[in-house]
């Protein structure tokens, strides 16, 4: 069932372009860019059920073309649809990271990590690679699987520091269960890197935790 079939007043262009964006559910939004359904499934029922597979946009914006393409209803050209308006999320925030200070920008720096971490079903530990101006220079996935100060290694983590070229990093990882608190083992191992990077004159400025669609900051808590 295309959208044109629905009733005018639940249309979601129609919807969007009256009251604006952000009156649109999760599910009408994604609908706009699917236009269509498949027999005995409305565009707006594809939509959800494409959230509920994934868990939410959160997951969604994590999945790849090879994941999309399990969804039964979403062929070629709408897989290859998602998957570009994803990348062009990815894509701004990046190029916004790398025009502009992460002090100026931090809920840049909250949505990027959280487009390129949240809904993972395993743990990622990753970096922000930032020059002298504290722009992004790169991010860089380093480790995975169960993250402890004994899986990271500091030395892997001083080595692509100095390859960037980096003044300063910031720490991030995720945690799958969805509980985005930091834990005593991560106030550990942002210790162990703070004293291996200060001794190649690395500023480590902040540690990230990603879980159920937040960024919990450690420097914010008064932890780092």
């Amino acid at each position: 069932m295309p959208l044109d079939s629905l009733p005018p007043d639940a249309r979601p262009r129609e919807k969007l372009l009256a009251r604006g964006p952000d009156s649109l559910a999760d599910a009408e939004l994604l609908a706009l860019l699917l236009r269509t359904g498949f027999k005995g499934v409305s565009v707006l029922q594809l939509a959800q059920q494409l959230l509920d597979h994934f868990g939410g946009l959160a997951g969604l914006l994590r999945a790849g073309v090879t994941d999309l393409a399990a969804v039964k209803g979403l062929g070629p050209a709408k897989r290859a649809e998602i998957a570009a308006v994803l990348e062009i999320a990815r894509r701004a925030l990046h190029q916004q990271l790398e025009r502009r200070t992460v002090f100026d920008a931090p809920e840049s720096v909250k949505q990027f990590l959280r487009l390129q971490l949240d809904g993972l079903d395993h743990e990622v530990f990753a970096l922000l690679f930032l020059d002298a101006q504290h722009r992004l220079i790169a991010m860089e996935e380093l480790f995975r699987g169960t993250l402890t100060q004994t899986s990271v290694y500091p030395r892997e983590v001083v080595k692509r520091a100095l390859a960037h070229g980096a003044a300063a990093v910031i720490l991030a990882h995720n945690h799958p269960s969805g509980v985005a608190e930091p834990s005593r083992a991560d106030e550990l191992l942002t210790e162990a890197l703070k004293s291996a990077l200060s001794l190649v004159d690395v500023r480590v400025l902040d540690h990230f935790v990603v879980g159920g669609g937040n960024a919990v900051s450690m420097a914010e808590r008064g932890l780092l």
